[in-house]
Parts: C-alpha cells; structure tokens; sequence
C-alpha cells in the first residue's frame, strides 16, 4: 500500500532523514519507534505532503505521491492525524469532524461516517455540541483520531497519539487502534511509548538519527538486545 524508496529530506539546510526505505502492506499494522529528535514526525508530515523530499520516491496504493498536494494526497486516502492534535479549539466536536470530511468524495456520506465515528468515540457523541477547547486531552486526542477518520482513509498515519496522557487513556487509546486495525484500516503509528507499541503493532522499524536502524515482527523487536537496552530498559 505504501511503499517509500531512498528518501532523504530535512529543514532549510538541515538534513534530517537519510536515504530512508519503508514498506506497510495493505491491513497491517507498521510502528515506527524512537527517540525525540529521530526525524519520525518529519517522515510522516513528508508522507502526508507537508514537507517535499530532496530525494527518493513515496508510493501509496501504485501511485508517485512525493510531488503532490497535501489535499490530493488526502483525496487519494491516506490521513495523517497529527501531533498535538491541531484541533479547530474554538470550534464544536462535529464541527471539527465535519472539517475532517471535506473531501468531495466524502462529503455527503459525512453524517452516515459521523455516526460510526461515534461508535468508536461515544464520548464524543454526547459532547457533540461542546468546544473543543473545553475537552480533556483524552477527549481532544479522541476528536483527533475521529476527525482524521471522516475522511474515510485507506491508510491512517498517526503521530504521537499517547503524548501527555494519562496512562489509562493511553491503554484506551491503544484499545481504539486496535479496534481500527480489526475492521481493516491500515495503520502506521509513530510512537515514544515503545512498549505499549511493541504490545499492539504487527512490524515496527526503528527510527535512529535519520536512519532505519533495526525493522522486524514486533516479536522480534522486542527480544532485540539493542531495543531492550536503549528503549524498554531492560
């Protein structure tokens, strides 16, 4: 479904990914997995079309994406639920869903596609008419997940969903995923919380300075000596 070959990119001068190679199946579930500073968010806003490679290719569903549009990339059926949720705060929670929809594909399917959004965010249903600035940050990262779902992707990119949660919301927010990965979306997580990652994803690479530093199962993974060490503390 996704296929990346060879991508270097950065900021300005900086380079931040180095000659990076990726692949997510259709139906699996693919973790990325590192350190503050790795260049994870920057593959993904790269993916998404927010940031242009300097090199390489990104191929979603057998088609070049890396020279297009960040909206045409979502036309297409790839969203990228961000870090730090970048919700409308001043606006309602189905005014923020209904922002998620805004493809002309999905548009007029938005209600029939809110009502199964809420099916997976009850909460969000009874607070449908509140700002999102008044939600818990569990709730605010819930809209984040459901906005990104409106959409109706075939492949959802998600970034940091755990940052300064709780850790029952985290455990919550995993069981969603999860959940989501079931009914057959396709997921490629980044996430700090290794462990809980490890626990839920089916492959994991791991992100070191820019470059893939170990891929496998996540069973795998977890009996590696360097990812015990460096990020499970064993």
């Amino acid at each position: 479904m996704l296929e990346i070959e060879g991508l270097s990119t950065g900021y300005g001068r900086v380079q931040v990914l180095w000659d990076l190679c990726l692949k997510v199946e259709e139906g699996e579930f693919v973790a990325l997995v590192g350190a503050n500073g790795a260049g994870k968010t920057t593959l993904l806003k790269t993916i998404s079309g927010v940031i242009k490679p300097w090199s390489g290719s990104i191929t979603f569903l057998g088609k070049r994406i890396d020279t297009l549009h960040a909206n045409d990339i979502v036309d297409l059926g790839l969203s990228h639920i961000p870090e730090g949720r970048k919700l409308f705060t001043d606006m309602s929670i189905k005014e923020n869903l209904e922002m998620g929809a805004y493809p002309k594909r999905t548009w007029k399917e938005r209600r029939e596609t809110m009502k199964w959004v809420f099916s997976l965010f009850p909460r969000l249903e009874e607070r449908a008419g509140q700002l999102a600035r008044t939600l818990s940050g569990g709730e605010q990262q819930m809209l984040a997940m459901g906005r990104g779902l409106m959409s109706k992707p075939r492949l959802v990119i998600i970034d940091e969903p755990s940052n300064g949660l709780a850790p029952r919301v985290v455990s919550e927010v995993f069981d969603i995923l999860g959940s989501l990965h079931k009914e057959g979306i396709t997921i490629l997580l980044v996430e700090q919380n290794v462990r809980q990652t490890l626990a839920t994803a089916d492959r994991a690479y791991v992100l070191e300075n820019g470059r893939i530093a170990l891929q496998g199962s996540c069973t795998f993974l977890r009996e590696s000596d360097h990812v015990r060490k460096a990020y499970l503390g064993l």
